[in-house]
């Protein structure tokens, strides 16, 4: 079979449409995004697609600090493995190079043409859009003007014909047959007799078809011109956020140029592209030194001080804009697809997670310095399974966490094109609507500048971030956020990333020094981020690797990142490609979408993505010498890396657990699992007793051994924590959950289930002047006192079918709870708890259980005083002694 030309070299000829019976799973592909009437047989449905077909990432370095000159390319100590996917074949790089030199001549002439109609003018003069408006007579291009659309809605679909994109426009009536020997894979009668099957079956000519259409004078129906303007909208979006690359036209440069430097990497080895692609005189990357917490541990806790000291001065952000298609999480009452915020993780959705992390960090706060101290939060959506709807309505339900409305930023990013793997071409599913996805999390730089975030913060007094992706459930364990917050705004860093060992075989980057002399003699340094998609780029194994061998000195990123606000809005605000950092199209993973007549595809391709983490590129120091040897080289870099144990940094809830599958990993199951190795560290420093948890392959068909939840208001720092918890035990198959923050466990053994819920967990609200309830940290906070006491009760029903542990849905055969009403407050001293018992204590009260003189237990209940009711009879003095805090118990008499 002859080779298929690539859509856009055919200059001769744009007829839109046209008839396609391909034979092969490859010729499918090639043609998924066009055939507007033709089913496939059988034995050419995407499920005969390998996945050899895919290919691995690739990646363009234009306009980086470091990654666009020429270089003599070393990599200390890496193994080079064969790539995992295998590169389909491209057009001819001839044909490439030739569109790729049209349009951006096209994308010069427009960026000197300030007034739009002078843009207009420079977009009809393009031959292809000259040819679609004049040749195309009868097709969609007769009918663009009788809608009513406006000028600026015309250059758009001019654009995007000039980008080769012209089918997207397709409605797959006109002129069907008009070029069928041009497009078909095949020319037999055969084809031609399934695709007139196909058209009668799906399609009546009759009421539906273009004679009928031009008959009555009807062009488009209804629907058909909401979908258009929709799909306008779309356009819209695209040239407004790409314009520092030219917008639509930019677009598709720079997804050409991804897949002409794919088609020269089967030529040329890896070294020799690199040098192509750099313009250096040398580099090399190198595992980089870290600020280890684990072993400068006088260090870590003056870096977490400075880190709560700096909370006025500190924004967070939230990229939430992802698709998080390999989630597969779905509303069970509705079927509908959702985003991985709306994930029901321990009881809450993980947004909900996030936030209760950092008012955990800023009851901290008010606990040592006495004042309210209220985070703007800044949050990216996307339009992908209504990310935005969601996440507005999750905040709106919850009343914006009694954070108020004024402190949240929530802003969208675009939807950008997917593109077929072989040709650059736009993925279309039905006519106007393209299969669209988000454009990676890089994106929110140049967003957060051009929807004034930046300013937003900044009127708030803040100078940093910080920065977590939503699925990584452990990322504010213990200090690390802290840390790495205070290291950021003490020595004024630009950039800074937690991170920790790798996880051999995970799909994850690494974090690098990056050296580089550039053509003038002058050395540059920096830390920086590869993802896993370029790993091939840089010889480096995506394999599982040995835990003593070269590759594991490189430490995982996690995204987890320290920014300086001015220095990421001067990224952002650049006019050109460097306000999106690393720019690659990753067609690793497969474009999945359902077409107008309910087929499903499943095709080889990608869209353009950008990386957060690689902001970093942009902040390389400069030095007149090599220095890779200097100890203090580090020190005087503008980005810096704090490393922790793997399970206190990341445990990422990403991925749906296959069924029947034993890899745990990046699992929301995996994720509990080191939840609660979390929960095992803290308690067995504080000389209580339980079970250890052991490799994940345990708990592949088991339950894990027990379920503990702590609030992380109790800390959030482990050194606090650790004072709020002495002796005792918990045994295996237990529950611990304590959503309380004022809480004391001494010598306490649960054997069975026990669940403590405050209602006012860190403090009450009250209506600020807009009627909205704002939490008032320490405000009527309910309290809890353990002391000598044991729990006994038959708890969870560990082999209940129903049972969903990392959701903690549990079928419990008894329990003890204990339920604080406002400012409730709860003491039990030297008792026995046996069997299904609940205790509510109502609000302005308190609950004494104490060991009756007869045997059995004493219970009483009386009120607060009235002059209590704010402060309580109790509570923890937070002091700071050094670099550490030390927590009193002390009595409202006391206090007074």
């Amino acid at each position: 079979m002859a080779p298929q030309a690539s859509p856009f070299l055919h200059h001769h000829s744009h007829k839109l449409f046209f008839f396609s019976c391909p034979s092969s799973s490859s010729s499918f592909s090639r043609f998924h995004h066009r055939k507007p009437l033709v089913s496939l047989p059988s034995s050419s449905t995407s499920s005969s697609l390998s996945s050899s077909s895919a290919f691995s990432t690739l990646s363009l370095f234009s306009e980086f600090p470091y990654r666009e000159r020429r270089c003599s390319y070393q990599v200390t100590r890496v193994s080079t493995a064969p790539v995992e996917y295998a590169t389909p074949t491209p057009p001819e790089s001839d044909d490439f190079l030739s569109e790729i030199a049209r349009l951006k001549s096209l994308r010069s002439k427009l960026a000197v043409s300030r007034e739009l109609h002078q843009k207009d003018a420079v977009i009809d003069a393009d031959s292809r859009v000259r040819r679609f408006f004049t040749e195309n007579r009868g097709g969609f291009a007769e009918v663009l003007g009788s809608i009513g659309l406006n000028l600026r809605e015309m250059f758009l679909a001019k654009c995007l014909v000039a980008a080769g994109q012209e089918h997207a426009l397709s409605l797959g009536y006109e002129e069907a047959f008009g070029e069928a020997e041009e497009y078909s894979v095949r020319s037999s009668v055969k084809n031609a007799l399934y695709a007139l099957v196909e058209m009668i079956e799906r399609f009546d000519i009759n009421s539906n078809g273009v004679e009928a259409r031009r008959e009555h004078g009807v062009v488009l129906s209804a629907e058909e011109v909401g979908r258009l303007r929709k799909f306008l909208k779309f356009l819209e979006d695209v040239e407004q956020f790409y314009d520092c690359i030219g917008g639509i036209i930019g677009y598709q440069i720079m997804v050409l140029e991804l897949l002409h430097q794919a088609s020269k990497r089967q030529i040329t080895n890896r070294s020799q592209l690199v040098e192509e692609s750099l313009d250096c005189q040398y580099l090399e990357i190198h595992a980089p030194n870290v600020i280890d917490l684990t072993q400068k541990k006088e260090y870590a806790s003056q870096a977490a001080v400075w880190g709560i000291e700096g909370l006025p001065e500190l924004g967070e952000i939230y990229p939430l804009g992802g698709a998080a298609d390999r989630l597969g999480l779905v509303d069970p009452e509705t079927g509908e697809c959702l985003p991985a915020a709306m994930l029901n993780y321990c009881g809450r959705t993980l947004l909900e997670g996030l936030i209760r992390d950092l008012q955990a960090r800023e009851f901290l706060y008010f606990k040592l310095y006495g004042e309210q101290c209220i985070t703007p939060v800044a949050i990216m959506t996307s339009p992908a399974k209504n990310n935005h709807e969601h996440v507005t309505s999750l905040c709106k339900r919850f009343r914006w966490f009694g954070r108020g409305q004024s402190n949240f930023r929530v802003f969208e990013q675009p939807l950008v094109p997917a593109v077929s793997a072989e040709d650059g071409q736009w993925i279309i599913s039905e006519p106007f609507v393209p299969v669209s996805k988000p454009g990676g999390h890089g994106v929110i730089w140049k967003l957060a500048h051009d929807k004034g975030v930046f300013k937003w913060f900044y009127a708030r007094g803040r100078k940093g971030a910080t920065i977590r992706q939503v699925g990584n459930v452990v990322a504010a364990t213990d200090l690390t956020l802290l840390a790495l917050a205070g290291i950021g705004l003490q020595y004024q860093k630009k950039l800074g990333f937690a991170s920790c060992e790798r996880n051999s075989g995970a799909t994850e980057g690494i974090n690098v020094l990056v050296e580089k002399k550039n053509s003038d003699g002058k050395w540059k340094y920096g830390i920086s981020c590869i993802e896993y998609t370029e790993f091939d780029k840089f010889g480096i194994s995506s394999k599982p690797f040995s835990s003593n061998g070269s590759q594991a000195n490189f430490p995982a990123n996690t995204n987890i990142l320290y920014v300086d606000l001015p220095s990421a809005e001067l990224i952002g605000s650049s006019s050109n490609a460097k306000s999106l950092p690393n720019m690659v199209l990753n067609t690793k993973k497969w474009i999945e979408y359902v077409d107008q007549y309910g087929d499903y595809h499943k095709v080889s391709g990608g869209r353009l993505e950008c990386t957060m983490q690689n902001i970093a590129d942009h902040f390389s120091n400069t030095f007149p010498s090599r220095c890779i040897d200097s100890i203090e080289l580090e020190d005087k870099l503008d980005t810096f890396i704090v490393h922790n144990e793997r399970r206190r940094v990341t445990s990422s809830a990403k991925k749906k657990r296959k069924q029947a599958s034993g890899e745990l990993h990046q699992t929301p199951d995996g994720a509990l699992l080191d939840v609660l190795r979390n929960a095992y560290d803290l308690l067995t420093q504080c000389d209580i007793e339980l079970p250890k948890i052991e490799a994940n392959d345990k708990y592949v068909e088991s339950p894990p051994p027990y379920l503990i939840f702590l609030h992380p208001a109790l800390g959030p720092l482990w050194e606090v924590m650790r004072q709020k918890f002495s002796r005792g035990s918990i045994s295996k198959c237990s529950e611990l959950q304590l959503e309380v923050a004022e809480f004391w466990w001494n010598n306490v053994q649960v054997d069975g289930s026990l669940i403590v819920m405050a209602e006012n967990a860190m403090g009450s609200t009250r209506i600020n002047e807009n009627g909205e309830p704002i939490l008032h940290y320490g405000h009527r906070c309910g309290k809890c006192k353990l002391q000598n006491v044991e729990i006994l009760n038959r708890g969870i029903d560990w082999n209940c079918k129903t049972n969903v542990y990392w959701k903690h849905h549990v079928h419990r055969l008894e329990t003890c709870k204990i339920v604080l009403h406002g400012n409730a407050e709860f003491e039990a001293s030297n008792v026995t708890i046996q069997g299904d018992q609940v205790f509510e204590v109502p609000d302005g009260h308190r609950l004494k259980i104490t060991p009756a003189n007869s045997g059995g237990v004493d219970m009483k209940l009386e009120p607060i005083k009235e002059e209590l009711m704010s402060s309580g009879t109790w509570g923890w003095k937070y002091k700071l002694q050094g670099t550490h805090i030390q927590l009193q118990q002390q009595l409202a008499a006391e206090a007074s």
